[in-house]
């Protein structure tokens, strides 16, 4: 893992890593999952082959979650004791800026809402979903900074734990905009 960029907003430290977020000792990981939980390919399928069989039963015991809502099941064998499966769109869908908001403020809400302090989050959609990657960061980063600007929060450590090095400028350039707009 290796730390790319950090801030702080009120009580709550962001950073920017690459790394493989199987790996993380947070208290959730978020998962880019499909409508159906089925945890095949891409951040999903890494995360269910590492985590154990118990995720996928978890998540067929879940059944279908529409675009822009969450779900959660334990973490299985994973350091992270949960996982916060997010829907995000696939590009071309329609009106997938307001899913993958949506998807942001549910996954958020659900965190504090179980008083989580550490969560991970991958580039939801910008994989096998066909998301613009800039887009992606904007909409992830934006709405991170406006759930802690506008909420109370258990939140400590958010992290954005990227694989893609493609997107890790993306994600610098909308973090470095968010602090400049905070300020």
């Amino acid at each position: 893992m290796q730390k790319l960029k950090t801030t702080f907003l009120k009580d709550t430290e962001i950073n920017i890593i690459i790394g493989d977020i199987t790996e993380m000792k947070t208290d959730a990981i978020v998962n880019a999952a499909n409508s159906s939980l089925q945890h095949g390919g891409g951040v999903a399928g890494a995360i269910a082959r590492k985590g154990g069989p118990i995720i996928q039963k978890e998540s067929d015991a879940i059944g279908y979650v529409p675009v822009g809502k969450c779900a959660i099941t334990s973490g299985g064998q994973l350091k992270a004791p949960y996982i916060i499966h997010a829907v995000g769109p696939r590009f071309g869908e329609g009106d997938e800026e307001n899913k993958l908001r949506s998807a942001m403020k549910n996954v958020l809400n659900m965190a504090t809402s179980r008083a989580f302090k550490s969560i991970a989050f991958p580039a939801i959609s910008a994989g096998t979903f066909g998301f613009p990657k800039n887009q992606c960061a904007h909409i992830i980063v934006e709405e991170t900074f406006k759930f802690i600007t506008e909420n109370t929060t258990t939140l400590k450590e958010i992290i954005f734990c990227l694989i893609d090095e493609d997107i890790i400028s993306y994600f610098i350039d909308e973090m470095q905009k968010q602090e400049r707009g905070t300020q």
